[in-house]
C-alpha cells in the first residue's frame, strides 16, 4: 500500500507520558519517523498524557495497581483516536494490551543495564553494615536483599530527576537506576556506575521502548515499519512471553535477559521472593525462532521450582 504521510496541518499525534525520560523518548521516536520519511518534524506533534502512576508519589506501585497505572489513560486516548501512536518504556507494559491495539514496533534497545548511584560510592559492596538504600523496585529490593540482607531499603518513587533529588537530600546512601534512562537523558553528570546482568539481572524488556498502535490502522502500520528494530523484538519476543508465563507484574520479582549472538538466543531469568530470602534462576539457549517457547519453558520451569506462595508480597 502506499503511506499517506502526516503534514503539519494534519500530524501524527504521538502519546507519551509527561516525564523528562518519557519526553525523550517520545522525541527520538518523531525523528526516527522524521528520517525515515524525509518529512518535517511539525509532521508530528507530541501530545502529553497526565497518568495515574505520575500522580500518585507517596505509595508503593503495588498498593495502587501495578504496571497499567502508566498506560491506562493513555490507552484509552489510543482507542478514542486522540492520538496515532503511543511511546512507552517497554519494562513499564502489561504483557496483554486491550482489545483493538497492538505493540508491534520497537527501537532499538539502549544499554540493559541497573546502574548503582551514590555521590560517594561505587558499588553494592562498598555499602556499610545496614545502610540505607532507596528502591521503589520490588525487583531490586529482593535482588539487593538477597545478596545483603543486613541493608535498610526505604521507598524511592519518583522520575530520575525527583530520585536524584532524594539521593542528594541524604533520604538514603544509593539508588538505582536504569543506564538507558540516564543515556536518554544525557545525564552524563549523574554519578553512576553500570552493574553486569550477570550481578544483577535487569527488568524484563529493560532499556526498550515499545510503540503501541491501534490494530485496525494500516497506514500508520505500515510507517511504524519502517523504524522497527527486528533483533530487539527478537529478544524482547522471549523476555515478554517468560514474563507473561509468569504473570508477572510491579507486584512481583522477576528479572529476565534475552541476548543474541551469531544466531543463538540466550534467555535467562530470575524469579525471587520479595523478602529477599529465595532467588531461583534458570537459563535457555536455541534459535531466534524458538524465544517465545523459550521464554514460556524456562518460566514454567522457575515456577515449578518455586511451588506455591514464593510470591506473596506479605510475607516481605
Amino acid at each position: 500500500m502506499t503511506v499517506k504521510l502526516p503534514t503539519p496541518d494534519s500530524p501524527l499525534n504521538i502519546g507519551t507520558r509527561g516525564s523528562p525520560l518519557a519526553l525523550a523518548q517520545a522525541y527520538e521516536t518523531r525523528t526516527r519517523l522524521s528520517q525515515a520519511f524525509d518529512i518535517a518534524e511539525d509532521c508530528f506533534s507530541i501530545v502529553i498524557i497526565k497518568v495515574t502512576g505520575d500522580a500518585i508519589q507517596d505509595r508503593p506501585l503495588k498498593e495502587i495497581g501495578g504496571k497499567g497505572l502508566f498506560t491506562r489513560e493513555i490507552e484509552e486516548d489510543l482507542l478514542s483516536g486522540k492520538i496515532d501512536i503511543a511511546v512507552h518504556s517497554m519494562k513499564d507494559m502489561p504483557t496483554l494490551q486491550p482489545e483493538g491495539l497492538i505493540l508491534d514496533t520497537y527501537l532499538p534497545r539502549e544499554d540493559v543495564r541497573d546502574a548503582f548511584v551514590s555521590p560517594h560510592l561505587k558499588s553494592i559492596e562498598a555499602l556499610a553494615q545496614g545502610a540505607v538504600v532507596g528502591t521503589s523496585s520490588l525487583r531490586r529490593k529482593a535482588q539487593l536483599l538477597n545478596r545483603r540482607p543486613d541493608l535498610q531499603v526505604v521507598e524511592f518513587r519518583g522520575n530520575v530527576q525527583t530520585r536524584l533529588k532524594k539521593l542528594s537530600a541524604g533520604v538514603a546512601e544509593c539508588t538505582f537506576l536504569a543506564a538507558a534512562g540516564l543515556n536518554r537523558l544525557g545525564m552524563d553528570n549523574v554519578p553512576a556506575t553500570p552493574i553486569d546482568p550477570g550481578e544483577m539481572l535487569p527488568a524484563v524488556a529493560q532499556g526498550a521502548i515499545g510503540i503501541e498502535r491501534r490494530m485496525d490502522d494500516d497506514n500508520t502500520a505500515e510507517m511504524l515499519m519502517a523504524i522497527h528494530h527486528v533483533e530487539t523484538g527478537q529478544r524482547l519476543a522471549a523476555e515478554r512471553n517468560f514474563l507473561l508465563t509468569l504473570d508477572g507484574s510491579c507486584e512481583t520479582p522477576i528479572a529476565g535477559l534475552a541476548q543474541l549472538e551469531n544466531g543463538t538466543l540466550t534467555l535467562r531469568g530470575e524469579v525471587l521472593r520479595p523478602d529477599g530470602s529465595q532467588a531461583i534462576s534458570g537459563v535457555r539457549q536455541g534459535p531466534i525462532a524458538q524465544g517465545a517457547v523459550m521464554g514460556k519453558d524456562l518460566a514454567e520451569e522457575l515456577l515449578s521450582r518455586a511451588g506455591s506462595g514464593f510470591f506473596d508480597w506479605h510475607s516481605a
